[in-house]
């Protein structure tokens, strides 16, 4: 990658060939797909609702630790994919095969601490909006359709002051608002947003050079005397560079066994092993998301290269065999088994891998799920609901410790984008907890176990999109083979 990854990120995109997925306003304060495809969105989706009210809220800023001292803006996902517009204090209704938007234009004192801004009017033709009105108006519009007796249709709230607008606008108890929302829009939603746009994938594919960068750039620091706090540092910075924040806080730490662990307190020493789960948030806001697993000083012992190869073998059987009809919770076995393989094959575990996996034994190791939709939120569209992004008639959801954490278990479909990423952790204190209740004594080699209480954990993962046949992993893959990883230092 060119030394200014901005500059080359800007490039790619004005070279990019693809009429229909074109972005544009690269100079503005955020940049959008072309009208086109945001009008196609609503459109779909009114169809879908029958014409339904459909209200939006937008996110606002929200203040850091005094009013005008504010968080990094992040706009609401539902918000970006049907109208495109990143701005706070934003809100939209779909009615009647109309959209119309809700804001105000900026004052002269916004001018003056922000600089010239576009008209209310000329963000929303931008996305294919040709009406609309002050922001205060939605309430008379809303009540209007409630007292017409109509159904208001809206996503759950993940935000305070959402809840409370929520609230005041339709009337319903605050405590009541979460569970309000419209299994029905939010279905319609999740049909919709499921399958990527080839405007989508593009702009996923395209991030993924960022993702690497951090990725690497971890992994070549993982070294004797180093700190995760300024690993940490580097790999956030790396997002920042590709000209997007970071995806979700990153998870930086030599106590790999700690599923997401947002400390960085540590400094690196020789035998352990560096785990970076980590994304970038793209200028478009579709994210990366990966994780590598190091050791420090770049040489695996004996007993890691034992470990970490049973993982990587579970990521690659994953990739290997996830295709369109093929459940994911399916897919979460298949890892789950040839994780119980290879620790059968170390003596950790005993019997067969079927017979573990069935009964949950596996779970002392891998107790979460293999992985989850991606797109514009890093588990996409779980603000919504979980089941109903990751589950459907066909496949329920397990109540099995660890199989209970999977996200996504109903069927693969081409578009889908996925994260691939099996772990192998010794958590000291749930084998402590499992050993004292005589849990699966006949399965789990406790002995053996003792000697793995201070490794740590390894996780492997990759980001999968599912064609029409298979799956391919988006961009350049990360290294990641034992040889790869060594070869860095």
């Amino acid at each position: 990658m060119p030394f200014f990854p901005f500059i080359y990120y800007l490039c790619i995109v004005k070279k990019q060939t693809n009429n229909n997925c074109r972005t544009k306003n690269l100079h503005s304060r955020h940049i959008m797909f072309p009208k086109e495809i945001y009008i196609n969105r609503r459109q779909k989706l009114s169809k879908a609702l029958d014409g339904g009210f459909l209200l939006f809220i937008g996110n606002r800023n929200a203040a850091f630790n005094y009013p005008s001292n504010e968080y990094a803006f992040r706009q609401d996902s539902t918000f970006l994919y049907l109208f495109g517009i990143d701005e706070p204090d934003f809100a939209a209704v779909i009615a009647d095969g109309e959209t119309t938007i809700y804001a105000d234009d900026v004052t002269m004192d916004d001018i003056i601490w922000m600089g010239p801004q576009k008209s209310v009017a000329d963000k929303a033709a931008e996305a294919g909006i040709s009406h609309t009105k002050r922001r205060n108006d939605i309430a008379t519009d809303v009540a209007k359709a409630i007292r017409s007796g109509r159904a208001v249709h809206f996503i759950p709230p993940y935000r305070g002051e959402t809840i409370i607008e929520l609230s005041e606008l339709t009337g319903i108890p605050t405590a009541n608002v979460k569970q309000s929302y419209s299994a029905e829009l939010v279905k319609a939603l999740v049909a919709l947003r499921s399958q990527k746009e080839p405007c989508e994938i593009e702009e996923l594919e395209r991030h993924q050079t960022i993702g690497y960068n951090m990725h690497v750039t971890a992994m070549k620091m993982a070294a004797e005397g180093r700190t995760e706090k300024e690993i940490h540092a580097a790999i956030d910075y790396q997002s920042m560079l590709g000209g997007g924040s970071v995806a979700f806080p990153t998870i930086c730490s030599v106590s790999g066994q700690t599923l997401h662990n947002h400390t960085y307190n540590n400094i690196l020493r020789n035998g352990q092993m560096l785990l970076v789960d980590a994304g970038s948030d793209s200028p478009l806001h579709y994210a990366t998301d990966h994780t590598r697993t190091t050791p420090v000083g770049g040489r695996f012992t004996q007993k890691q290269k034992e470990i970490y190869q049973i993982v990587l073998n579970a990521n690659n059987a994953v990739a290997d065999n996830s295709k369109p009809g093929v459940r994911y919770l399916d897919m979460h076995l298949l890892a789950a088994r040839t994780i119980a393989d290879g620790l059968i094959s170390l003596g950790i575990m005993k019997g067969t891998a079927e017979e573990a996996v069935s009964r949950g034994a596996h779970a002392l190791f891998f107790p979460h799920g293999i992985g989850h939709m991606m797109g514009l939120d890093v588990h996409d569209m779980e603000n919504y609901n979980e089941d109903l992004v990751g589950y459907d008639e066909k496949t329920k959801r397990s109540s099995q410790f660890g199989l209970s954490s999977l996200r996504l278990g109903r069927e693969l479909k081409p578009g889908f984008v996925v994260t691939d990423e099996p772990g192998i952790y010794f958590i000291p204190e749930l084998i402590d907890k499992w050993q004292a209740e005589g849990l699966f004594k006949d399965i789990i080699n406790y002995d053996i176990l003792k000697q793995y209480r201070s490794f740590g954990g390894i996780r492997l993962e990759d980001d999968l999109l599912v064609t029409d046949s298979g799956c391919r992993i988006l961009g350049k893959r990360i290294p990641i083979t034992i040889e790869e990883v060594e070869a860095l230092h």
